[in-house]
């Protein structure tokens, strides 16, 4: 009866651990939120410096080094751009376009 426990516990065990250290990976800490606070930073950065984006009609959000971007642009080349130029900043794992355009 007692290797069975321990064979349940075991097999528990082995099933959850993956579970608890991906949750310790996911936690916010000061050094995440600052990464992501510059990450939004140098992406704001980005907008403001090119010619083709009116990044004041963007908001952006980074969260563990996932980039979203809301709001209106002109069209569709604005959004992409948009997202091509978030893409390209140093430590974005990826960008979420939730943009939205108004074609003329």
């Amino acid at each position: 009866m007692d290797i069975k426990l321990t064979g349940m516990l075991l097999l528990l065990g082995a099933l959850f651990a993956p579970v608890v250290a991906h949750a310790d990976e996911q936690a916010d800490t000061p050094g995440v939120y600052l990464d992501d606070t510059a990450i939004t930073t140098k992406v704001k950065a980005a907008f403001a410096g090119d010619k083709w984006i009116n990044g004041r009609n963007i908001s952006v959000r980074t969260d563990h080094g996932v980039v979203n971007l809301s709001g209106v642009v002109i069209n569709k080349d604005e959004a992409d751009r948009a997202t091509a130029l978030a893409a390209q900043i140093k430590s974005v794992k990826a960008v979420h376009n939730n943009l939205t355009f108004i074609p003329h």
